[in-house]
């Protein structure tokens, strides 16, 4: 066996490994709980009082606030209600325990005047409603505010990391305030948020929820991956990455906007599929063409560089793009109306997303066009086990999502 053959098979078991690993590590997140995303909708109340509509993960709300108060009632009547998938059931358990809940949510959600402390107070029962699949419940409160000439800031610390119930939440705000409105992430290295910020510190807040949020998912990264090991030329990756980059920002916007709504029971499933199939159609290729999988025809070396088969590439990574783009919005959750500050904010959010994107294409392409030169054979054995192992994640994934929606 020669020397390069050696260092070829050495690269492609590294690689291997690697990605078994990251699937190992990955697939935990895929289970609601581990991680999630609160909701705060500010608006204004009477005189001196803001009112915030809050949106949080059922289940997740009755673990952290029973423990926190140490309720086991609350956790048993919660946990049993959600199992049985009842939302009446799941609201009425919630009202029967409003002190504790209302308590936890209070002690990690705060809204302050001009630097004051307002003070809540719970309007209503609680609703049970659904996002992505996973019932949310829906908490009204209205805080009475120290009548301040100043703007309101709002800092959240809801689920934090240290509860270990979950990793890494996120709560999306969406206000109309003080004379604005628009729309803000916080997390834990940005907990708090005022009317009074200025727009680029709102922007650079959806811009980093944007990177995290590819450089979170998995499945995102993986078709991504897909694209790069099955692409034959610089100039297909680009065009690749384009078409993508087009058909998920045109649903992403439409989605998160209100717009367009598809439910997540179809969404996630066919994210999943499309990762198998765009990772399937190179070892489809391999398996055709052999050592040639990788040649253009005579056709594609016009224009763009692309054969019929690059094209028709093209035409389904831009078709799996606009179901990806669903996704994206499902991150964010906001479904509101028409609004140029929440426009520009979802923009930032998916620039934040490409600036990822094209980072891992020009990092990983060029080492593949090398070995690709070094070792043809040696490059096709790579990417058809890249290929293989995205693939069989893909319908892996595909066959939960089916089956748990």
């Amino acid at each position: 066996m020669s020397r390069h053959i050696r260092h070829t098979l050495a690269i492609a078991a590294a690689g291997i490994a690697a990605a078994v690993l990251t699937f190992l590590g990955a697939a935990p997140a895929f289970a609601h709980g581990f991680s999630s995303t609160a909701y705060v909708d500010l608006t204004s109340g009477e005189q001196g009082h803001v009112r915030t509509e809050l949106g949080l993960e059922y289940d997740l709300l009755v673990v952290s606030a029973a423990d926190f108060g140490h309720v086991d009632a609350l956790f048993r009547a919660g946990t049993a209600a959600f199992a049985d998938g009842d939302a009446a059931a799941q609201a009425a358990v919630l009202d029967a325990h409003a002190e504790p809940v209302v308590a936890y949510v209070t002690e990690h959600l705060s809204v302050t005047s001009d630097g004051a402390v307002c003070a809540p107070a719970r309007v209503g029962d609680f609703t049970i409603g659904e996002r992505e699949g996973v019932p949310y419940a829906g908490l009204l409160l209205d805080w009475a505010c120290p009548d301040r000439a100043g703007g309101h800031e709002v800092r959240s610390e809801l689920f934090p990391d240290g509860e270990d119930f979950v990793k890494d939440t996120k709560t999306i705000v969406t206000y109309d305030l003080d004379g604005h409105s628009g729309s803000a992430a916080l997390d834990a290295a940005s907990p708090s948020f005022s009317t009074a910020q200025t727009w680029y510190q709102r922007f650079g807040e959806f811009f980093g929820l944007g990177a995290e949020h590819l450089l979170g998912g998995i499945d995102h990264l993986l078709f991504l991956l897909a694209l790069i090991a099955g692409s034959r030329r610089l100039r297909e990756i680009v065009l690749t990455a384009t078409s993508f980059t087009l058909a998920h920002s045109v649903t992403f916007l439409l989605a998160a906007l209100g717009l367009v709504q598809v439910p997540a029971a179809i969404v996630e499933p066919v994210i999943a599929l499309s990762i198998a199939v765009v990772a399937g159609w190179h070892l489809w290729c391999i398996r055709r063409r052999g050592d040639h999988a990788v040649d253009l025809a005579e056709s594609g070396r016009g224009h763009f560089s692309l054969d019929r088969s690059g094209w028709l590439r093209l035409a389904v990574v831009f078709c799996f793009g606009l179901v990806h783009g669903l996704g994206f919005a499902g991150a964010l959750g906001i479904d509101e109306a028409w609004s140029w500050t929440l426009l520009w904010s979802l923009l930032v959010f998916n620039v934040g997303i490409e600036v990822v994107q094209l980072a891992i294409i020009a990092a990983v392409f060029p080492l593949l066009i090398v070995l690709r030169r070094r070792t043809p054979r040696g490059g096709l054995w790579v990417t058809g086990a890249v290929s293989a192992g995205v693939s069989v994640m893909g319908l892996v994934w595909f066959v939960e999502r089916v089956f748990t929606s």
